[in-house]
């Protein structure tokens, strides 16, 4: 993990197409700004993580291929 210190106003880039700017400092609360292609998914963590625990539930639901082949024979 690269860690690293910036002030308000002070940006990071990330590959040729995302920067990632401090707007704001207020206590232990700290706005950034995410500047990045449409392509690209940007998530906070905490929602990140549901959605992949929902991809992963819905995964075990998906009918097996055998299931598949009897539901077309039908």
């Amino acid at each position: 993990m690269l860690i690293l210190s910036r002030r308000k106003g002070e940006s990071l880039i990330i590959g040729d197409n995302i920067a990632i700017s401090v707007i704001d400092v207020q206590g232990d609360i700290v706005k950034i700004g995410i500047d990045a292609p449409r392509s690209v998914s940007v998530y906070r963590q905490e929602i990140y993580t549901e959605i992949q625990a929902a991809n992963r539930e819905a995964q075990k639901n998906l009918p097996t291929v055998e299931q598949l082949k009897k539901m077309r024979e039908k």
